[in-house]
C-alpha cells in the first residue's frame, strides 16, 4: 500500500511536471507561429464579383502584401447570399490567419441588424484593419433650384414630401446614408428602390427622381458634363476627381459622413500575434506609394485603422445605422 502511494506520488509530480512545461511552453509556441508567419499562400476572400469597391480593394492589397510577406496573395470572389456566403466561409475557416475576409460595410453593418437568421454572427470575426473608403455624391437633376447643400436644405424643407430620392435597394449604403441624411437636415422625401444604380441613375437623369446620394464612379462623369448637379461629398475630403466638389461639413452640414469603408477580417480565436503580424504587413502594403497612386485612379481613399479602431469605427457606424433603420422602418428586399 505504501509502494502504491509512493508511485501515485511520483505520477503525479511527472504530470505536474509536464503540465507546467506545457504552459511555459505554449507562449513560446505562439510566438513561434507569429515568427513563422507567413508560411503558405495567403487567400482574401471577397463577398462581391470582380469589379467595384471590394474588389478593387482586395487587389490594392493583394500585390503589395505578396511583396512584404514573400508569399502569394490569392483573391477569391464569392459573392452570394448579400455577401453572407464569403462571410460564413470565412467564419467557420482555419484560425491561422491564412483565409481573410475583405469586408464591406454594408454588409457587415447592415446584415445584423436586418436579417433575423445570418451563417454568421459578428463574433465570429476578428479584426485585422481598415484598408480603403470611398465618399458618396449628394447629386441632384439639374431642374432642383438649388447649387449649393444650404439652398437644397431650404428648399426641401419647403416641399416636404415632394421630392423622390434613388437608391440601389432597400437596406443599402445609399437607402440608409440618405435616411441619416433626412433625419440629420430634417427634411422629407419619398424612398424609391432600384435594383442596383443603372437604373436608377437613367431615372435621375430623366428627372423622375431628383436625387440619389451614390459612389463617384456612378455619377462622376454626368457631373462633369452638366447633366447631374453635385452638391457634396460625404467624405472627410473632397474627391481628388471632383475637387470643384465640397465636402458636407465644408458645405455647412457638419456631423455627416458617409463613407462605404473595406476592411480585412480572420476568424475569432486567430493566435493574437498572427493577427498583429498580419495587421503590420498590411499597414505597411498600404502605405505604399505605389499603393496610393493606383487607389486614387479608382477612386479610393487608402486609410489604414489599427484592429482596436477598426472595432470602433463598426461600433460607431452601427449605432448611426440602426437608428436610421428603425426610425426608416427599413426593411430587407
Amino acid at each position: 500500500m505504501k509502494h502504491l502511494t509512493r508511485r501515485s506520488l511520483h505520477a503525479s509530480l511527472v504530470a505536474t511536471a509536464l503540465i507546467s512545461t506545457g504552459a511555459f511552453l505554449a507562449p513560446i509556441a505562439a510566438h513561434a507561429q507569429a515568427d513563422a508567419y507567413p508560411s503558405k499562400p495567403i487567400t482574401l476572400v471577397v463577398p462581391n464579383p470582380p469589379g467595384g469597391l471590394v474588389d478593387t480593394s482586395a487587389r490594392l492589397v493583394s500585390e503589395p502584401l505578396a511583396r512584404v510577406t514573400g508569399q502569394s496573395v490569392v483573391v477569391d470572389n464569392k459573392p452570394g447570399g448579400s455577401g453572407n456566403l464569403a462571410y460564413s466561409n470565412v467564419a467557420r475557416s482555419a484560425k491561422d490567419g491564412y483565409t481573410v475576409l475583405v469586408s464591406y460595410s454594408g454588409y457587415h453593418i447592415a446584415n445584423p441588424i436586418l436579417m433575423d437568421k445570418l451563417p454568421w454572427e459578428l463574433k465570429d470575426l476578428t479584426p485585422v484593419g481598415l484598408i480603403t473608403v470611398a465618399t458618396n455624391v449628394i447629386a441632384v437633376h439639374p431642374s432642383v433650384p438649388a447649387n449649393n447643400l444650404k439652398e437644397f436644405i431650404a428648399w426641401a424643407k419647403q416641399n416636404p414630401g415632394k421630392i423622390n430620392y434613388a437608391s440601389q435597394g432597400n437596406g443599402s449604403v445609399s437607402h440608409i446614408g440618405t435616411e441619416i441624411f433626412k433625419q440629420q437636415t430634417g427634411i422629407e422625401m419619398t424612398h424609391v428602390p432600384y435594383k442596383g444604380s443603372g437604373q436608377a441613375i437613367q431615372d435621375v437623369l430623366a428627372g423622375q427622381v431628383q436625387v440619389f446620394i451614390t459612389t463617384p464612379p456612378s455619377v462622376m462623369g454626368h457631373v462633369l458634363n452638366g447633366k447631374l448637379k453635385a452638391l457634396a461629398v460625404t467624405g472627410k475630403t473632397r474627391h481628388p476627381q471632383l475637387p470643384q466638389v465640397p465636402t458636407a461639413a465644408e458645405a455647412g452640414l457638419s456631423g455627416f459622413e458617409l463613407e462605404s469603408w473595406v476592411a480585412l477580417y480572420v476568424p475569432n480565436g486567430t493566435p493574437k500575434d498572427v493577427v498583429q503580424k498580419l495587421s503590420a504587413d498590411v499597414k505597411r502594403s498600404m502605405e505604399q506609394a505605389e499603393t496610393k497612386q493606383r487607389a486614387d485612379a479608382a477612386g479610393v481613399e487608402v486609410r489604414y485603422l489599427s484592429p482596436d479602431n477598426t472595432t470602433k469605427l463598426l461600433e460607431r457606424d452601427t449605432v448611426s445605422w440602426a437608428k436610421a433603420i428603425k426610425a426608416g422602418n427599413i426593411k430587407f428586399d
